[in-house]
């Protein structure tokens, strides 16, 4: 029968021919056979089951074997032996190898049969052994999953005892750490997703039946995991360098009890032996499980293992896990299988990352394409998942505001999504970080990278120095400036100068991406700022020029003081003395020459005029300023009150506006520190002095003429107010307004020898080379005592033309001092026009000086105790004739009884044409990161994100002719920044060649992290829906 059925099998018959002729045979094992008989068909059979070169010759032996084996149970019991099984595991069938499944279908198969028969105990404890045999050689994904379909259906083969039970749950999920797909097509990757599963089965049967053996096998999973490559290595058969420990262990997650997190997590994260390192790598691959599919829990254990470890304040390795495995857990939302488990991941990972936007900026980039994706859908799950990505975005660019180049594109893509409102946005903050600002995140932060495309140089942020950081870069974008610090000879001064100059030389050349001021903050820190906390950068910027402005004079008059003392060699003490102190009395009064150089940059002159509307007496003052500040002025008050109406204790012969310590240089007084003619109408707080004023004039003593000057500011003020946005125009028209003292407020006339009402006006008399003015923004709440933030919208024109009224002739008294006594009988004219200082003549018309917009510092946020700074500017070449503004179409400055601007400015014309002449020449300097951008996104800032608003801005001023000469003698450098001194280069250099060096050290020692980014390549497979 057996030569029959061979014959027939290998014939060339007709298939159906065949079926009917081995159906026959099968029918046949019912009839008696010899021993012989039995093997022979047996041997055939076998032959036939794992050499058969088709899939007919092996369904053919399949039966036969069946057939005969129930029929003749002893004779299959005397073939199918120890030895037989035996053999087959550890020598394979003819050329069959011992590793292929066919091998073990056939033991299965086999042991059916004698299921009944006394033998198979015996083959049950072969098969315990070598089922721990065969998981210790780490078999492949369908060799093992088969073994584990075997000890499924015959637990009897399972390893017995405690110590052989757990030895091979421990072996059989490193086998699981090995697995690899062997094929990228779905048919395949479903094939490998199914033998997975069939492998964590019987592990959960393994852990449900014998419960000691789960939580070593769960700690030999986390050793897999946290090893790291060259162990791993060491406890395997493999000799490729790159293995990773597979995703696939992902499918144990789910069989784990969810009752065991607390306590498996508490254990993990206080256990001492888990060094940062380990827990680093785990914690990556348990990310990587994310991208398995139909895996449970997975989302779920790794929450819990960065919340574990944020309790006991492991911060590094949170910081790390999540700037590495952000864009690749991310990147899993594309896939619907995993998409609410990646999502869940996401947002923890987003929302506990609350310390700094780099978490955030690294898939702000891919954020637009995936919404749009969710909205082709259409389905419901994604229309869903869309909801909840954009709440998760919103939240993120609410607490990370002050990055709108960033941020536009996600906003306009998602503007047709629901925005949870701002009481949401913060509970949903509030509860999720797990850090605030601590001192070792900043180091934990700096990652290497190069110069950004547009090739200058950002600013570590070194703990709430943002405030720093944006005056710098507007400072150093001021480009005459700049090339006046750069060309100094400092050497051997261990200045603050000499430290700006050593900041503005790596800006420039430096090949970091960012560079730390540490040396130069702690240098220049206000020492009432307090470290580590927001600070107003108006007030640092002031603080900053005029400690420059100070030491420059000091080693001015110390050099002058040496020099004086070489020719002194026959001259008494006393007359040297006598020198020494004249040197230092005339400092202040330097000529134009001997001018410092934050002078020549920055400083201007204001003349105040207040002028007694009892006597028409007149007392004027000169005061230098480096800055202006422009106050708001409410709506609602300026159209009850028209001119500026200020009410004070008292005033008397001695009342001036504030002036910066400038100021103070030129006239010998120590004055408060910055310009200020607040005159608004609500109470206003600036660097810690409170101002209130009221909205009721005192009539008292005012004539006819001086109400229709009321009438005619109130008229002003309306047409100020009347337009939806203020502008810097408005704001300026505002502060050179006339300004009422009156009530509280009078003003002491030594002429009438009592407090009479009186007027006081403002008047530039001399320009700066670069205009700083700074809104006032900040205003003091009486009922609540903090400082509100005014988030009004200011428009910012980028030429802007400042009315200057030079006189032919100076003040009679020295600057600095007040004119007191002169009269204007003429009351029925413009009492501006009729202001005249002391034996002076005519007093010019205002010649109108052109200003370009150069550098915006915005605010963003809501206090001054809080937020962020950032800084636009603009790349300009430097001083020189432009053409670029003519007085027939710029903006104009005009004193109360001139017409204000028109709401439509030809202007506007210029501003348009300048900004598309000029691409790519404004930049967004945000701390480290640095872009490009247009005017338009500074017109658009507060528009489109209502917390950024505009704080300092500086003006540069056109036509200028005391300009920087670039044409240097040595020819080295024309319209650029001039040649480094010896000892800056060097510097330098050095540090770029550390950079370069500790660049290529970083990406050795991290190849070995990097390499657990890798995953299995599933995207066909996941994106079924």
């Amino acid at each position: 029968m057996d030569k029959i059925l061979e014959g027939l099998v290998s014939s060339s018959h007709p298939l159906p021919l065949k079926r009917v002729i081995v159906r026959r045979v099968v029918e046949s094992a019912e009839t008696p056979l010899s021993q012989a008989q039995c093997r022979a068909m047996f041997a055939l059979s076998t032959r036939l089951v794992l050499q058969g070169p088709d899939p007919f010759q092996r369904q053919v032996g399949r039966q036969v074997l069946e057939a005969y084996g129930r029929y003749h149970r002893d004779e299959f019991e005397a073939f199918f032996n120890r030895g037989l099984v035996l053999g087959l595991l550890q020598r394979g069938y003819g050329e069959l190898s011992n590793r292929d499944p066919a091998i073990l279908d056939y033991i299965q198969a086999g042991l059916r049969l004698i299921m009944s028969c006394p033998s198979v105990l015996e083959l049950f404890e072969l098969l315990q052994v070598e089922a721990l045999r065969l998981v210790c050689e780490r078999p492949a994904p369908p060799l093992c999953a088969r073994l584990c379909q075997l000890l499924g259906d015959f637990p009897q083969c399972l390893p017995r005892g405690r110590k052989l039970s757990l030895a091979f749950c421990q072996q059989l999920v490193r086998s699981i750490a090995h697995f690899q797909s062997q094929g990228s097509r779905e048919a395949e990757l479903r094939l490998y997703v199914s033998q997975v599963t069939q492998v964590s089965g019987l592990l959960r049967s393994v852990w449900k039946a014998e419960p000691d053996t789960l939580l070593p096998s769960l700690q030999e999973l986390f050793a897999v995991i946290s090893a790291a490559v060259s162990y791993v290595m060491l406890c395997s058969t493999i000799t490729d360098t790159s293995f990773e420990p597979s995703v696939a262990l992902a499918s144990l997650v789910q069989h784990i009890p969810l009752q065991m997190i607390t306590v498996l997590i508490r254990s993990l994260t206080t256990d001492p032996n888990v060094k940062d390192a380990s827990m680093t790598q785990a914690l990556c691959r348990m990310i990587d499980w994310l991208s398995w599919p139909l895996a449970q829990h997975v989302e779920t254990w790794v929450i819990a293992l960065l919340k574990g470890l944020a309790a006991v304040q492991k911060f590094t390795i949170l910081i790390d896990v999540t700037l590495l495995k952000i864009e690749l857990v991310f990147n899993r939302l594309w896939f619907p299988l995993v998409r609410p488990g990646a999502l869940a991941v996401l947002s923890h990972m987003l929302l506990s990352f609350q310390h700094s936007p780099e978490a955030f900026h690294l898939i702000v980039p891919h954020v637009v394409s995936l919404v749009h994706s969710f909205k082709r859908d259409g389905l419901p799950s994604s229309t869903a998942f869309l909801m909840q990505l954009t709440e998760l975005i919103h939240c993120m660019m609410y607490h990370y505001s002050g990055f709108p180049e960033l941020y536009e594109p996600i906003l306009e893509a998602v503007k047709d999504m629901p925005k949870p409102t701002e009481e949401k946005i913060k509970m949903i903050l509030s509860q999720s970080a797990w850090t605030s600002q601590s001192s070792s995140l900043p180091s934990c932060l700096s990652r290497l990278s190069g110069k950004s495309e547009t090739g200058k140089t950002g600013l570590i942020n070194l703990g709430n120095t943002c405030y720093m950081n944006s005056v710098i870069q507007a400072l150093f974008m001021a480009t005459d400036f700049r090339r006046h610090v750069l060309s100094l000879n400092l050497n051997g001064c261990n200045s603050l100068m000499r430290k700006l100059q050593h900041l503005f030389a790596f800006l420039a050349h430096t090949q970091r991406e960012a560079y730390a001021p540490r040396i130069f903050f702690e240098a220049s820190r206000p020492p009432w700022f307090t470290p580590r906390s927001q600070q107003d950068c108006s007030e640092y910027l002031r603080f900053l020029l005029d400690r420059l402005h100070e030491e420059e004079r000091t080693l001015k008059a110390l050099s002058s003081t040496k020099t004086s003392e070489t020719i002194m060699n026959e001259e008494s003490q006393t007359q040297e003395a006598v020198r020494k102190a004249q040197v230092f009395a005339e400092a202040p009064c330097m000529g134009s020459e001997e001018r410092t150089l934050i002078e020549k940059m920055f400083g201007g002159k204001l003349k105040t005029t207040i002028c007694c509307l009892n006597c028409k007496s007149m007392s004027q003052k000169e005061e230098a300023f480096t800055d202006l500040s422009l106050a708001f002025c409410p709506p609602t008050s300026l159209e009850s009150v028209g001119p500026k109406c200020v009410e004070r204790s008292e005033v008397k012969d001695d009342y001036m506006v504030q002036t910066n310590a400038l100021a103070t240089s030129l006239a010998g007084e120590t004055p408060p520190s910055n310009l200020e003619a607040n005159g608004g109408c609500d109470t206003i707080m600036n660097e810690g002095t409170i101002k209130e004023f009221s909205t009721e004039p005192n009539s008292e003593n005012t004539t006819n003429s001086e109400l229709n000057k009321v009438e005619d500011n109130r008229d002003m003020s309306q047409r100020l107010v009347g337009k939806n946005t203020l502008s810097v125009t408005d704001l300026l028209n505002y502060f050179l307004a006339p300004e009422i003292l009156s009530g509280d407020n009078k003003y002491y006339c030594e002429k009438c020898a009592s407090l009479q009402n009186a007027e006081k006006t403002m008047q530039i008399i001399e320009e700066p080379e670069y205009l700083i003015l700074t809104l006032l923004r900040f205003s003091y709440d009486p009922k609540c005592h903090i400082r509100r933030k005014i988030l009004d919208n200011v428009s910012l024109p980028l030429v802007l033309e400042l009315p200057v009224k030079r006189a032919t002739s100076h003040l009679s008294v020295g600057s600095g001092g007040w004119s007191v006594g002169v009269e204007i009988s003429d009351i029925g004219e413009n009492l501006a026009k009729k202001l005249k200082p002391s034996g002076a003549d005519e007093v010019a018309c205002p010649q109108l000086v052109p200003y370009m917009l150069s550098s915006v510092v915005v605010h963003s946020g809501v206090s001054s105790e809080s937020g962020h700074y950032y800084s636009y500017a603009r790349n300009v070449t430097g001083s020189g004739p432009s053409g670029l503004c003519h007085q027939s179409t710029a903006l104009s400055l005009v004193s109360r009884q001139d017409k204000l601007l028109t709401e439509e400015s030809p202007c506007t014309v210029v501003e348009n044409e300048l900004d598309t002449e000029m691409p790519r020449e404004w930049f967004l300097f945000n701390d480290s990161r640095v872009t490009f951008t247009s005017f338009q996104s500074v017109q658009k800032i507060t528009s489109r994100f209502p917390k950024d608003t505009a704080y300092v801005l500086f003006y540069k001023r056109q036509n200028s002719t005391c300009g920087f000469n670039t044409n240097t003698a040595n020819g080295l450098w024309v319209n650029g920044d001039p040649p480094l001194q010896k000892d800056l280069m060097d510097a330098i250099t050095k540090d770029n060649k550390l950079y370069l060096q500790s660049k290529s050290c970083a990406r050795c020692c991290g190849a070995a992290l990097r390499s657990s980014a890798s995953s299995l390549g599933l995207s066909p497979l996941c994106k079924e829906a």
